[in-house]
């Protein structure tokens, strides 16, 4: 059963949060997306969806949002709650099957120590 998060939404929205991730966090990148990782000031436990224009048409990037959000709902329980993140979705990430990408999502998190671990 999820944790109650309060009432601290799960995403993002704020461009003053997002500005601050952007200037002050840690790039990671995959062959599918690309994150920025705050672990201090605001916004902890929060992630933010980034998909600019160049990445396609609207129906491209509104489909890449809905996938990333759905993704970051499904890890909502095990997300710990210090860190801020951004995702920057690449365009090969809608050709994949969604299986690959919740792999891919919750290894990269997993390795960065952003999701709980099963024994405690």
């Amino acid at each position: 059963m999820p944790e109650p998060r309060g009432d601290k939404p799960l995403f993002l929205r704020s461009s003053r949060d997002i500005d601050y991730v952007k200037q002050h966090g840690r790039r990671i990148s995959t062959a599918l997306f690309n994150l920025l990782i705050c672990r201090t000031g605001v916004g902890g436990g929060q992630v933010g969806i980034i998909v600019g224009r160049r990445f396609g048409n609207a129906v491209r990037r509104n489909r890449a949002k809905r996938i990333f959000r759905e993704l970051t709902r499904q890890i909502r329980a095990d997300l710990l709650s210090e860190p801020a993140v951004l995702v920057f979705p690449k365009r090969d990430a809608l050709s994949q099957p969604f299986a690959t990408l919740e792999v891919a999502w919750r290894s990269s998190l997993a390795r960065q120590h952003l999701l709980r671990t099963e024994e405690g």
